[in-house]
């Protein structure tokens, strides 16, 4: 059977057959609220209706007089109350149903949160040029189609160059070839204009 808790409504399952017939009262485990446990009434088996007796042939009804209540007699005294029930602290079962394991959460690797100076500095130079792409499309189909990519995204390429620089640090961004890498591979399409 389910108990919840009257102070913060925490639900608890509870074995009816663990608890007392005059019932027991629990503290809750989370707010420490105490909670008034009683065992479930047992429905009574359910019997079929016996037949109705046959009816007698009617005969003429007596008249009856009421009598008059007796002012003397006094009402029957209240059924005693039961006993206070004994205070058990209770905590809150293991469930009944086992949680199926997660699966681990796949590693999310940010380029710009990577240990790896020069992890961090390949993808950072990847993620400049890409944006060189995606903000001037038509520019680079043009520079392509000409043979003038360098000369028309100079000055872009010299801001990139410069965020780059500053972010990996200059001795790192001089030393190693990823700026130049990123922009042959993805401003280029693969063609070596960059050196």
């Amino acid at each position: 059977m389910n108990v919840t808790c009257p102070q913060c409504s925490t639900i608890f399952r509870i074995d009816p057959a663990k608890v007392p017939e005059q019932g027991v009262r629990a503290r809750c485990s989370v707010c420490s609220g105490l909670i008034a446990v009683r065992r479930p009434p047992v429905a009574a088996p359910v019997l079929a209706p016996a037949p109705p007796p046959p009816r007698p042939e009617p005969t003429p009804a007596p008249v009856h007089v009421a009598p008059t209540p007796d002012p003397v007699r006094a009402a029957p005294p209240p059924p005693p109350s039961p006993p206070p029930a004994p205070v058990v602290e209770w905590s809150p079962p293991s469930p009944a149903v086992e949680p199926t394991p997660r699966a681990p959460a796949a590693r999310v690797n940010n380029p710009f949160l990577q240990q790896d100076p020069s992890t961090r500095a390949r993808r950072l130079a990847r993620a400049l040029v890409s944006d060189l792409v995606v903000y001037y499309p038509e520019k680079r189909q043009r520079g392509l189609a000409e043979g003038n990519l360098k000369e028309l995204f100079g000055e872009e390429i010299r801001k990139s160059w410069e965020e780059y620089t500053e972010q990996v640090g200059e001795e790192l961004a001089k030393t190693t070839p990823y700026f130049t890498e990123a922009l042959n591979e993805i401003l280029a399409e693969g063609r070596q204009l960059f050196g």
